[in-house]
């Protein structure tokens, strides 16, 4: 009797790793928001850690690289990349450290749901689906953290550069942005002594792109697979039977299937997106430096 209402109550919860994954979501969460400044920084000096002071050097040093028509940066700009390279490296590791807490949290809650002698069947059942939904869209919030930090940390120099104030630029900032957005125009015909810089800016926010494009294309695929799933799913349940669990588990694989699909889509739209500005990055790059982006 005991060892009945012992299996019983076991097929109610989602098992013991439940707390545990959301206690580690929880934490990573938190390490996410507060540990990649403090952990790029260590090890370097000048204070990057903090924005201002980031932002107070990278100006200077952008304005010192433009002028000096090299293709190699100054050390004060060399620090600054580094330093943004390394927090998106951080950034981009714990993003997919709660991606993967966050999709197996979110596959043992769908279980609970779906599970015909598990709460599902009763009205608390909503509970585990209202988790559910909430931990899938924070599973894709993280996904979408996780591709910017890889973007960021493969072009570190265009990362960077997206702190700049392109929006009111003053003093040699001023002056370089304006004679970037002028080299720009006439890319790649340009000329002078700043022909060389405005290549690594123009070949560097290409690579920018591109890393999406193949990130977006990957993430358009799986989604597309998770969709084909689904939707087996959905017709095998059909042909199962006709019991309220069944009822529930179409639903929600009816629903997967179509949020799949339009996921897929809108992943496409961003590889297609940046494919075209990685193949031609200078007029983007324009529309960047005019502080349009």
């Amino acid at each position: 009797m005991r060892t009945r209402k012992a299996l019983s109550r076991s097929a109610e919860v989602p098992g013991r790793a439940l707390p545990v994954l959301v206690a580690l979501a929880v934490a990573l969460g938190a390490a996410f928001v507060l540990a990649p400044s403090r952990l790029a920084a260590i090890g370097t000096d000048g204070g990057l850690s903090d924005q201002r002071n980031l932002i107070d050097t990278l100006s200077p040093a952008f304005v010192k690289y433009w002028k000096s028509g090299d293709q190699e940066f100054p050390p004060d700009l060399e620090r600054v990349v580094d330093y943004w390279f390394r927090f998106h490296v951080v950034k981009g590791v714990l993003a997919a450290a709660l991606l993967i807490v966050l999709v197996a949290l979110a596959v043992r809650l769908w279980k609970a749901f779906l599970r015909p002698s598990g709460p599902g069947v009763r009205a608390g059942g909503r509970g585990f689906a209202a988790a559910a939904i909430l931990v899938s869209v924070l599973a894709l919030v993280s996904l979408a953290a996780l591709m910017a930090n890889v973007q960021g940390a493969t072009a570190p120099f265009s990362s960077a550069a997206s702190l700049l104030p392109l929006g009111a630029p003053s003093g040699q900032l001023a002056g370089a942005i304006d004679q970037i957005r002028q080299g720009l125009v006439h890319y790649p015909s340009t000329s002078g002594r700043n022909a060389v810089a405005l290549k690594v800016m123009v070949d560097d926010f290409g690579l920018y792109h591109a890393v999406l494009a193949v990130m977006a294309f990957i993430v358009a695929v799986v989604l597309v697979g998770l969709s084909v799933m689904s939707w087996r799913r959905f017709a095998a349940t059909g042909a199962s039977g006709s019991a309220a669990s069944d009822g529930r588990t179409r639903r929600t694989m009816r629903w997967f299937g179509v949020l799949s699909a339009l996921l897929a889509s809108a992943a496409i739209v961003v590889a297609v997106a940046n494919t075209g500005t990685a193949a031609d990055p200078a007029p983007a790059l324009l529309g960047f430096y005019k502080g349009g982006w």
